[in-house]
C-alpha cells in the first residue's frame, strides 16, 4: 500500500465540470440549515447561500432537492439557519452525510427548540425564517430555497467562521 497525495480516482482537469470548478473557488460560509414537522427534525449543511438585505431580509440557498431537508420543507413553513465556527467542522461533515453521525446528526450535538426549529445552541448565531413559495425553483442540479428573515440573533465574533472552499474547511 502507498499513500499518495492526490485523490486516487480524481478525474484529469480537462474532464472536471467547469462551472463545480469556479463554485469551488468562491469562499463560502458553512451554514446548518434545519427544520422541524410534527416531531421529525431534518438538517443540511449548506455553503451555497446568500443574506439579501432589504424590507423584508431573506436567506436563499441551493438545496440538494434529494435531501430530507428539501422533503421536509416541500410544505413550506418555517427553518432556522445556524452559522457555524472552525469547532462544528466534524457536525459539518455529519449533516453533509460525509461522516458517520452514530444515532444521526441531531444527537452528535445540543439544540435549542425554537418557533423556526431547532437551533444549534452554541452556533455563532441564527436565524430564524419563513419560506417565501413552498415549492422551490429549479437552479442547476439543486432548488433555490427563499425564505423571509423574522428573526435575528448573533453572538460575538470571538470563534472563526467555518468557511469553505475547493472541497475543505477553513478559518475566516
Amino acid at each position: 500500500m502507498s499513500i499518495h497525495a492526490e485523490h486516487p480516482f480524481e478525474r484529469p482537469p480537462a474532464e472536471r465540470d467547469q462551472v463545480r470548478r469556479l463554485r469551488g473557488r468562491l469562499p463560502a460560509p458553512v451554514t446548518l440549515w434545519t427544520a422541524q414537522r410534527a416531531g421529525e427534525r431534518a438538517g443540511l449543511t449548506v455553503s451555497s447561500m446568500l443574506v439579501a438585505d432589504g424590507e423584508p431580509g431573506q436567506v436563499l440557498a441551493l438545496l440538494d432537492p434529494d435531501s430530507d431537508l428539501a422533503d421536509l420543507l416541500a410544505d413550506g413553513g418555517p427553518l432556522t439557519v445556524s452559522l457555524l465556527t472552525w469547532r462544528h467542522r466534524l457536525l459539518a461533515e455529519q449533516f453533509a452525510g460525509q461522516a458517520p453521525a452514530p444515532g444521526g446528526p441531531f444527537v452528535q450535538a445540543h439544540w435549542t427548540d425554537t418557533a423556526w426549529g431547532p437551533v444549534l445552541a452554541d452556533a455563532a448565531g441564527w436565524v430564524g425564517a419563513r419560506l417565501v413559495e413552498s415549492e422551490p425553483q429549479p437552479a442547476g442540479w439543486s432548488r433555490l430555497i427563499a425564505a423571509v428573515v423574522e428573526h435575528v440573533e448573533l453572538t460575538d465574533e470571538a470563534d472563526p467562521a467555518l468557511m469553505h472552499r475547493r472541497g475543505r474547511y477553513h478559518q475566516a
